[in-house]
């Protein structure tokens, strides 16, 4: 079981307190380090925040958010091993082709260690702001996946869409990792079908192995009408940092390959709770 580490780019005051976080985690033997992303926090909000029953995400309009790939960027270059994922970055409201250069240039300098997790996207008022339609957000992710896969094959790029028209160009560097990882975040509407055609890897957004497991059982009959290994796609799911080794038995046992603990749950003192991480789960 791999052990991650979650969200490395919030809340936190001083770069230095983020890197040195990474660092701590990379010496104790964590595999990864994962952000997560909002460009905005709208003061307040109709839109209804699927993971949390108040339906709000929880953190307020005042705390930092690191830009994802600006903070992996600097983690990048303070650490040597441990890899770098966006846990996800919202792709339906981001430029595709510019995200494209950026994350091949990512994968390029932290020498093939970065993983783009990225989900279609909950908030509207976000959307609003970035000047994208909220509508039909999942068809121009599916869209977006496809077309930048042509930039990252270093191929000469043509791809026209209900969304994009790219013709006759190509983009250097491309992605050190061939594939490049997309790992697709969310847990309903028509993930199972998106994960089976797209993903390299799911980020599970669930608590409960027996979820998870229900989950995956779609997932593998997506991959089979589509002719797909299912036994390609890597599983990530989130975890509490508790219940030591026979919580992590049940998450494999359920199909999961990597565990990523909330950097909140590891208490008022983060290196101590990466120490106990490393002895109860990693060693």
């Amino acid at each position: 079981m791999k052990i991650g580490l979650i969200p490395v780019n919030i809340g936190l005051e001083q770069v230095e307190h983020m890197i040195g976080i990474a660092q701590m985690a990379e010496g104790a033997g964590f595999e990864s380090v994962w952000t997560f992303e909002h460009v905005i926090v709208p003061l307040d909000y109709k839109s209804k925040y699927p993971y949390s029953p108040s339906g709000k995400m929880g953190a307020a309009p005042e705390t930092n958010f690191i830009d994802p790939l600006i903070a992996l960027t600097a983690i990048a270059a303070n650490t040597k091993t441990i890899r770098l994922g966006t846990g996800v970055n919202i792709l339906s409201q981001a430029n595709p082709l510019y995200l494209a250069k950026q994350t091949a240039s990512l994968d390029m300098v932290s020498g093939g260690r970065f993983m783009l997790g990225v989900g279609i996207g909950w908030l509207q008022e976000e959307f609003a702001a970035m000047g994208v339609p909220f509508e039909k957000r999942g068809a121009r992710f599916d869209d977006y996946v496809e077309a930048m896969r042509k930039v990252w094959s270093g191929e000469t790029v043509e791809h026209d869409s209900e969304f994009l028209s790219w013709h006759g160009f190509k983009s250097y560097p491309v992605p050190v990792q061939n594939p490049m990882p997309v790992i697709i975040g969310g847990i309903k509407g028509k993930i199972h079908q998106r994960i089976a055609k797209y993903g390299n890897g799911w980020y599970a957004p669930t608590t409960d192995p027996a979820e998870l497991k229900q989950h995956l059982d779609l997932v593998r009959a997506e991959c089979d009408k589509i002719g797909r290994d299912f036994n390609e796609i890597e599983i990530t799911c989130m975890w509490a940092g508790t219940g030591g080794k026979e919580a992590i038995e049940q998450w494999e046992q359920a199909g999961c390959h990597r565990l990523v603990c909330m950097l909140q749950a590891l208490g008022a003192d983060p290196a101590a709770g990466i120490q106990r991480i490393a002895s109860e789960a990693i060693a």
